[in-house]
């Protein structure tokens, strides 16, 4: 079966009737409707969205806007997978379909989204790691497409975004460890230039003020957000000539490449070291000793970023009258054993 004409010369119907009762259209009695969607799905009718979405000028389809590398790949890196279950449980509210576009590493994000826009694949977009600058702001915003920013940035007018509360992180995490006596305490920062890294490193030093600690540029290390990342900041921490004793990590799987750089050096977390970081990944819940750690609901996060979208689209704005405002995310502090002991004066 290859088209609507079809359908309705196998029906000896109209082609508007068949049109109005495969899209639910309350003109039709409901006889003439199981009959017409009787016919198409024995007949293998499937209707052309492409055609439809120019007559419409609407796809019914959200791109997410991913960067992706070999290394994230080889670290199945599991937070979007968790938000992605958010974001559909909303769309498939509205009958919307979720597509991930995947910008390659060693493409420009700018360039990619760029070539995104001009095919009209989306009718809205959410855009992820965003940049101190990042120029995709500009031009969603110059294109009039409604967007959500997972992630702060200084670029751009009064769009919507949505971040977690990295603040937050660094302030309660460097709270913890004074209090068990640190004042040594290094954190392990992106190297890129994504714009969580610059908004944890500010309330960092802000939190060492607070309480009376110069901030040392020595224990900024800056690693990849991944196990290897996590590894190499453990090797950079080994080398500091004024050994830190804690350590607070940005990313959560940092722990599982730190754990084994501090284990072939005989350095125990919650003994030797203090460590604090994140637990989403299901791999960091077997640690030993136990990670404190912050965590959160990713398919929560995911379905409050869909509503926050929604808001955004006067199509869906209505049943969402809350949602078109930024947030911070919160996290939640669970204590773990990696930062169980004291130091004593």
């Amino acid at each position: 079966m290859k088209g609507i004409r079809q359908l309705a010369e196998h029906l000896d119907i109209s082609i508007g009737t068949v049109s109005r009762a495969l899209n639910g259209k309350p003109d039709v009695n409901e006889e003439t409707r199981r009959r017409v969607l009787a016919a198409a799905e024995e007949l293998g009718y499937v209707a052309n969205q492409s055609g439809r979405s120019l007559r419409q000028g609407m796809t019914n389809v959200i791109g997410l806007m991913l960067e992706v590398s070999r290394e994230t790949v080889e670290n199945s890196d599991d937070f979007f997978l968790g938000v992605t279950d958010g974001l559909q449980s909303v769309f498939s509210r509205h009958k919307l379909d979720l597509v991930m576009l995947p910008c390659p590493d060693d493409e420009d994000p700018h360039e990619y989204l760029k070539r995104m826009v001009a095919r009209r694949l989306v009718d809205a977009l959410i855009i992820s790691a965003t940049r101190r600058t990042d120029r995709r702001i500009e031009l969603l915003e110059k294109a009039r497409i409604p967007f959500v920013a997972l992630g702060r940035s200084a670029s751009g007018g009064s769009y919507t975004w949505m971040d977690l509360d990295f603040e937050g992180v660094a302030a309660r995490g460097v709270e913890r460890l004074v209090a068990k006596g640190h004042r040594r305490i290094a954190v392990a920062a992106p190297s890129s230039d994504i714009n969580l890294g610059y908004i944890f490193l500010d309330s960092y030093r802000q939190a060492l003020q607070r309480h009376g600690l110069a901030f040392d540029p020595a224990l900024v290390i800056r690693v990849k957000s991944s196990e290897q990342g996590g590894y190499q900041a453990g090797h950079e921490l080994l080398m500091i000539d004024d050994r830190p004793t804690a350590i607070i990590l940005i990313h959560e799987l940092m722990a599982i490449g730190l754990y084994r750089r501090l284990a072939e050096a005989g350095i125990v977390p919650g003994r030797d070291l203090a460590v604090v970081g994140f637990r989403e990944e299901p791999r960091t819940h077997f640690l030993q000793p136990s990670l404190t750690s912050f965590r959160m609901s990713l398919r929560d996060l995911g379905a409050q970023l869909g509503e926050t979208l929604l808001a955004t689209m006067p199509a869906y704005a209505d049943h969402y009258p809350q949602g078109a405002r930024n947030r911070i995310w919160p996290m939640e502090l669970v204590p773990g054993e990696s930062d169980a002991f004291t130091l004593t004066a």
